[in-house]
């Protein structure tokens, strides 16, 4: 019973972070675009803001909990 409570979870948590992943913008393309955005990135020259910055705090939330839930569903399963 609770590992089809965790598989259930882990499917909507794995939908959820494909979906807020798509719905980010994209940064630059190329590879000068990649070089330059980490930069910006690592300095903090130009903060996300609004949408970006949710989408942002939501991916990292969603990412954490689909480790989470992986491991109990590993760790549950046998």
């Amino acid at each position: 019973m609770l590992h089809t409570i965790l598989i259930t979870l882990l499917v909507i948590v794995s939908i959820g972070l494909i979906a807020v992943v798509l719905l980010q913008s994209g940064k630059s393309a190329g590879l000068s675009g990649a070089i330059s955005g980490g930069a910006e990135q690592l300095f903090g020259k130009q903060k996300a803001r609004g949408l970006d910055l949710v989408l942002q705090r939501l991916t990292i939330v969603l990412a954490v909990l689909f480790f989470i839930l992986a491991i109990a569903v590993a760790y549950f399963g046998l």
